[in-house]
């Protein structure tokens, strides 16, 4: 059992960190403000490779495992964890094609994506099927060479601006094992999209309603075949919420770091406050509490990648960790920094209001619990 990172991961660590610093850090703050999405800055990042972390290298990525994937997105959030989570949510979408689709999806598909020349979205979560993800009612007829696709989706990052959707739509009434998986191409007659969500935080990425008016597609954007949809989703999510985690770690990592320098340089009561032990309690726990939750995720993440038993399960506790530690390492980072954390003169209040939705997106961490449950539930 070996808990260091090898050669080649503490190298690809390093690029991650050093791309942060140079072309996410210096910006998030007015990509906040402005609510933009740096499209610019996610197609540098293809370039590096970010874009097709564990796609496979016949299909045109980088053929990495999960562990890699954690290392990179932890990083990269250390920046901006809005952005790094739409990245993460487009190599999720890129991997379900590459792991699900044929050799013609591949070769017309992927590449684009591999190199985030093209986005990808993910679209499961409907107005009336949240964690009931089984229960959506988003409706693909077969009709000759084409499935014509009725209903909506929300809450999708990237909709409105990414390239393609991969949509998890029902063929059947049987339950999940009635949910298929298509592709939908940006500019598809009869998809559409809502006005922009106004969210608390998450501003550097659109979100919002995707429709479907009898938008056709045609049978060759099935991915797998007809009634594997939910599968294929749930799979996918195993790594997305791998990736999450790393988001809410990174954030909160950096959120440490600010608080550290803050508390070394804020006088009161005649000495520094990192002086008193008090904060350096604090301190403490906040860098263990993170550091339990990454030695989990880089395991769940391990599990992951080997497609152990369990491996579903173990994602779940590390995301559920990861997502709920990162918010409160964040929250205490913003207490220790006082009415000035509050500002935004501070990373702090966006770090904050970034990692929140974690704890909500790719399962809420109330059904990562029951997916804990049902594992040790088993017979």
């Amino acid at each position: 059992m070996d808990f260091t990172l090898n050669e080649d991961q503490r190298a690809i660590q390093d690029m991650a960190r050093g791309f942060t610093a140079d072309r996410i850090t210096p910006y998030a703050h007015q990509w906040d403000e402005d609510k933009v999405w740096p499209a610019d800055v996610a197609r540098a990042a293809g370039e590096l490779g970010f874009g097709s972390i564990y796609v496979s290298e016949e299909g045109g990525g980088c053929g990495l495992s999960r562990v890699e994937s954690v290392l990179i997105f932890e990083q990269l959030s250390m920046g901006c964890s809005s952005t790094a989570a739409m990245i993460s949510i487009h190599n999720m979408a890129t991997w379900m094609i590459d792991r699900f689709g044929n050799d013609e999806q591949r070769e017309r598909l992927v590449g684009d994506l591999a190199t985030l020349d093209k986005m990808a979205s993910y679209c499961l979560t409907e107005p009336g099927a949240g964690s009931d993800a089984a229960g959506l009612k988003t409706k693909a007829v077969k009709d000759g060479d084409s499935y014509v696709l009725n209903g909506a989706k929300a809450f999708i990052s990237g909709g409105g601006t990414s390239d393609i959707y991969v949509v998890m739509a029902r063929t059947s009434d049987d339950g999940a094992r009635g949910i298929s998986c298509f592709v939908v191409e940006k500019g598809t007659p009869g998809l559409s999209f809502g006005a922009q969500e106004k969210k608390l935080g998450w501003h550097s990425q659109p979100t919002c309603a995707v429709m479907f008016d009898d938008c056709r597609v045609p049978a060759t954007n099935l991915v797998g075949e007809e009634g594997q949809g939910f599968k294929i989703a749930m799979m996918g999510l195993d790594g997305g919420r791998l990736n999450i985690g790393a988001c809410s770690l990174g954030g909160a990592q950096r959120a440490l770091d600010e608080a550290v320098a803050y508390t070394r340089e804020r006088k009161q009561f005649g000495k520094a406050i990192s002086d008193f032990q008090a904060i350096q309690f604090k301190l403490a726990d906040m860098a263990t509490e993170l550091e339990a939750a990454r030695l989990l995720l880089y395991s769940a993440a391990d599990k992951v990648s080997k497609g152990v038993p369990g491996a579903a399960a173990a994602a779940a506790m590390a995301k559920r960790l990861a997502t709920d530690t990162g918010f409160d390492v964040t929250n205490a980072a913003l207490q220790l920094h006082g009415g000035y954390g509050y500002l935004q003169d501070y990373p702090i209040e966006r770090i904050l209001r970034d990692l929140r939705v974690h704890q909500i997106l790719e399962g809420t961490n109330e059904i990562m619990r029951v997916v804990i449950a049902r594992d040790l539930l088993k017979d």
